[in-house]
């Protein structure tokens, strides 16, 4: 039987806190896996976690429990927890009650095993030597938001998600592409099976890398190597610490006057329409023609700052406190297809997928290749090996040549490919 949120407040309450706070999340997917061009095995998980926080005296507790667990070991718990820390501010968002319309709909299992031999046959059919293997699945997921001061919020969503990927040896010579589609509404494998294919035909030959400072194109797949330390150096947190290279850059301008950058909560599909603190989303301006317009935070981090909260607080797992991070990053498009990009690199790469992790917030780079292109003349001329490219972010956004208009998700990441200038790659 799961934990009835407002049930476990009021024992808290009971046990000698003054406030607390239970975070409830609840999901039931069924996904199903091919492997070898073949199905595998079906699935069916169901899974509910429970995070209650409560203050004693000040001192914060928080506990975790998982399916069926008694309430009172949870109070017990937390409770014996909050003897270990200091004292602190409680954070809470003003009372309401906020229940949401579902999101989504339901992807029948039969559909799911349908769309994937589908999607496989028809890699198959043009290369009928290569492996795959993929999941597809859909999930529901309900979010409850329960505190002692008289705030109830709750959300559903229902998402399909599917990933394909590709393996595809030929003598000592081996490739692997993937790609996949995440949704609350239809899919478009279609989509997914072209770009799958134009990735093959674009890798049917090996050459030698170019190597010295080039211009780079990043595809939406890639890209994020250089979103994702943007997204560090705007979080409130970063700002706060000072460790953020734009803590002090309000209003100045630090990239590209073609970037424009913006977090919209109602964007599917990665729509939210509350933190994990119980403050509502909103449209947040990051950067506007490549200059800092607002931060993100949640309400910790707001009030050490002196700032209004942004909505902003979520938990990296259940058993951690929320912390700053972005419902979406949604990049604002230039002009131009990929093909249109790549016909203006004399000389170049295309960087597709990349492997190890990418810059920190200073920035600095080093990354392997996983698929590359090399681009002679506005054409691709075949995939490159064994070749890293070393940079940093805020040096190429900077240095921004072009870019495209064919915005993809990557993640909760909404953008469009890039060519950046001076990056250097070694072969």
């Amino acid at each position: 039987m799961t934990i009835d949120p407002q049930q476990l407040i009021e024992l808290a309450l009971k046990s000698g806190a003054v406030a607390a706070e239970v975070y409830q999340s609840s999901s039931l997917s069924h996904p199903v896996f091919f492997e070898a061009n073949r199905l595998k095995q079906l699935e069916s998980s169901e899974s509910v976690g429970t995070a209650l926080r409560l203050w004693r005296e000040g001192c914060p507790g928080l506990a975790v429990g998982y399916g069926d667990v008694e309430p009172e070991i949870l109070v017990e718990t937390a409770l014996n927890l909050s003897y270990l820390n200091a004292p602190e501010e409680i954070e809470f968002s003003a009372p309401r009650q906020a229940i949401y319309d579902p999101i989504g709909q339901d992807v029948a299992v039969e559909s799911l095993i349908e769309m994937g031999n589908q999607m496989i046959g028809q890699i198959r059919q043009v290369y009928p030597e290569v492996i795959c293997s993929g999941e597809w699945e859909c999930e529901r997921e309900i979010t409850r938001l329960v505190n002692s001061q008289g705030l109830y919020c709750q959300y559903t969503d229902t998402a399909l998600s599917y990933y394909l990927g590709i393996e595809w040896v030929r003598g000592e010579d081996f490739l692997a592409v993937y790609d996949g589609e995440y949704t609350r509404s239809t899919p478009h494998p279609e989509t997914v099976i072209k770009q799958l294919l134009q990735r093959l035909q674009w890798a049917a030959n090996n050459v030698d890398s170019p190597t010295g400072k080039l211009p780079i194109l990043l595809t939406a797949n890639a890209v994020t190597l250089l979103w994702g330390t943007v997204a560090m150096a705007l979080n409130g947190k970063q700002i706060l610490e000072k460790s953020s290279p734009w803590s002090d850059k309000i209003g100045q301008l630090v990239m590209s006057e073609q970037l424009t950058l913006s977090q919209q909560p109602e964007r599917e599909p990665y729509s939210c329409p509350f933190d994990d603190e119980g403050t509502p989303t909103k449209f947040l301006s990051l950067i506007e023609r490549g200059r800092v317009k607002e931060f993100y935070s949640d309400r910790t981090t707001a009030r050490l700052l002196k700032t209004t909260p942004t909505g902003n607080g979520f938990r990296p797992g259940l058993g951690v406190y929320p912390m700053p991070d972005l419902v979406n990053l949604i990049v604002a498009p230039g002009e131009g297809t990929l093909e249109d990009l790549i016909s203006q690199i004399d000389e170049g790469l295309v960087i597709d997928q990349i492997l190890g992790h990418g810059a920190d917030i200073s920035g600095d780079f080093s990354v392997n290749i996983d698929l590359g292109y090399r681009i002679e003349k506005g054409k691709i001329t075949g995939r490159v090996k064994d070749t890293m490219v070393t940079g940093n972010v805020y040096t190429a956004l900077q240095n921004l040549i072009a870019l495209g208009s064919d915005n993809q998700w990557n993640g909760s990441c909404y953008t469009p490919s890039l060519i950046v200038d001076s990056l250097s790659v070694v072969g």
